[in-house]
């Protein structure tokens, strides 16, 4: 997608960012419904039919699409603190092997990425989930990728987790694979073949099916080619620290795509309790380093429907509300210079076309 809305600095006013938040929805929207953009999503599906997933961090820079230059829309998120899941909780696992029966019922096989992230500048710029703690995340990382072996196969013929890396200082990605081995896509060569990458992804992964390498290729030529623009544009460190001004609850968010901006929390642990307090730990110390302005923050409320008609939408609606209100709760119990400041967008989404509905 092309940046035509730029976003606001962080000495703007809330106000203005509140009208950009809003604004962004609708550029999004309109390239999501757009016709070549449709069409693109088609053929990508029908090239690369395998059905790909991603668990990430609630970090706004964990943007897996932008990052491998993937058509929106195609990569299915899940979010939450640090990238912490267990698929014992139960409206995650529900959701999972909901998209996991969907795939099956489409004759396609599911890549599942588990991932990390880290900073190679500065330990504070990794991921606060995990207090900064590089081998503990990687640790629980391949410990949720056993336990969704343990679940759906392993075997991994048709549910394929991995376990990727991402360096955040230059948007490069880490594939782990078997016996220990990396594809740390910083340290390779933009300009390397194709089939030269075919070849390293089927050694580090040699009971993978050809499809399935055939489809996570072009993520890997993808993000080469992000490494290349993000060494060229020449990002400032300042780019790729914690400056986020909002907090989004909930599902629905691949629209609000701009790193550093957003906090995203899924729905999915039995206690949204503890992700909460973190994100408004990290909007309050933005705050007070004066890394953003101080006269407020967003919480962006977010459930998604399929249908116009009948319960789903309704349903949308008093989860949005529900989860505005708790929000609300936390802040209130525990940050009460918070709570003044917060400003809420209660919104429900249209799957069909990634627009926006304020309750």
């Amino acid at each position: 997608m092309s940046k035509i809305l730029e976003k606001p600095s962080h000495e703007a006013p809330i106000e203005e960012k509140i009208s950009w938040v809003r604004k962004l929805n609708q550029e999004h929207s309109d390239f999501f419904c757009s016709p070549d953009e449709e069409l693109s999503r088609r053929l990508y599906r029908a090239q690369h039919p395998t059905e790909i997933c991603a668990f990430k961090c609630m970090d706004g820079r964990i943007n897996i699409p932008i990052l491998t230059k993937t058509p929106l829309g195609i990569i299915q998120p899940f979010r939450n603190l640090g990238g912490k899941f267990d698929l014992g909780w139960p409206y995650l696992g529900q959701v999972f092997e909901e998209w996991v029966n969907y795939a099956v019922s489409k004759g396609r096989k599911c890549l599942v990425m588990v991932t990390y992230h880290f900073s190679q500048g500065d330990t504070h710029r990794g991921c606060a989930g995990f207090q900064y703690d590089k081998a503990a995340s990687v640790a629980f990382t391949y410990s949720f990728k056993q336990q969704i072996e343990r679940i759906f196969g392993e075997k991994r013929s048709v549910v394929y987790p991995i376990v990727v890396g991402l360096e955040t200082d230059t948007d490069a990605l880490i594939f782990h694979g078997v016996d220990d081995r990396q594809l740390d896509l910083g340290q390779i060569d933009a300009g390397i073949g194709i089939d030269v990458l075919r070849g390293k992804l089927s050694e580090l992964y040699p009971d993978m099916k050809e499809r399935m390498v055939e489809d996570l290729l072009p993520l890997v030529v993808g993000n080469l080619k992000q490494i290349a623009e993000i060494k060229v544009a020449d990002r400032l460190v300042i780019d790729s620290e914690h400056r986020e001004f909002i907090v989004g609850i909930g599902r629905g968010f691949d629209w609000l795509h701009e790193p550093n901006i957003a906090l995203l929390i899924g729905p999915y642990s039995p206690d949204l309790y503890q992700p909460i307090k973190t994100a408004f730990e990290i909007i309050q110390s933005n705050m007070e380093a004066g890394k953003i302005k101080d006269d407020g923050f967003i919480i962006l409320s977010s459930a998604p429907y399929f249908r116009d008609l009948g319960v789903d939408k309704q349903r949308a609606v008093e989860k949005t509300k529900f989860l505005t209100d708790l929000a609300r709760e936390v802040a209130n119990k525990r940050f009460p210079g918070l709570a003044g400041k917060m400003h809420s967008l209660s919104a429900i989404l249209d799957r069909n076309t990634r627009k926006i509905e304020e309750v």
